[in-house]
């Protein structure tokens, strides 16, 4: 059995997806550190007619220390979920396949859910089913595993029944191969593909968000995607 984890990013881009698609279990780092800084956790990358357009979930931060993912709660003073839905629906407004996920889009920036892992996982769960990706998804909370770094994805590994974790080329230097070897793990890397589709909005911008390839391509997405 395969299987990969990954942080609950905001709006994943496609190589997220493709990770998945190529595990039989994907698990989602819920209970691992929030970042201080930027991160992937809270925001993401649209295109319009300027561009790239930065989208951030406004999130609690000041005074609380180091949260987990799990913790982090949603910053609603302002009028940024208007904004943000305005924003998506000026830039997307000529897609071909906007319209039907705006019903979606609409119901995600009414509903003031209290934790960003909510909502984050709305999105994701939504992206996962358009795009027709079948994996089982599994919550680090679910597991009730206290160890970290290595050791924590190898019990991962061993709780779920994986003989072989799936990781992106780039985090090669931060495994300890021979650690995963000891208990009959197999680590395989691979590297994401940036799948070219049609846009909006002049040159091609790589790696957005899947909601851009989804709102372009709609039912070939899929195939788009595993294609690379």
């Amino acid at each position: 059995m395969i299987l990969s984890a990954s942080q609950p990013y905001f709006a994943p881009f496609p190589g997220y997806f493709f990770k998945a698609h190529l595990s039989d279990v994907f698990v989602i780092l819920d209970e691992v550190q929030f970042p201080r800084g930027t991160t992937w956790i809270s925001r993401n990358r649209f295109k319009n007619d300027q561009g790239t357009l930065w989208m951030t979930i406004p999130v609690w931060k000041k005074g609380l220390g180091l949260q987990r993912i799990n913790e982090v709660r949603i910053y609603y003073e302002g009028r940024w979920p208007k904004k943000h839905l305005g924003s998506l629906k000026s830039a997307y407004a000529r897609a071909p396949y906007f319209h039907q996920h705006l019903g979606f889009l609409q119901e995600l920036f009414s509903q003031q859910v209290e934790r960003l892992i909510d909502f984050n996982m709305r999105v994701i769960k939504y992206l996962l089913e358009h795009l027709q990706i079948q994996t089982k998804i599994v919550m680090l909370s679910e597991l009730q595993i206290n160890e970290t770094g290595n050791k924590r994805l190898i019990k991962i590994c061993k709780r779920l029944g994986a003989s072989q974790f799936l990781a992106q080329a780039s985090a090669k230097k931060y495994l300890d191969l021979r650690m995963f070897q000891q208990e009959g793990i197999t680590i395989e890397f691979f590297k994401p593909p940036s799948p070219v589709y049609p846009q909006l909005w002049g040159n091609f911008l790589p790696n957005l968000s899947a909601f851009d390839l989804l709102f372009n391509c709609g039912p070939k997405s899929h195939d788009i995607l595993i294609t690379g």
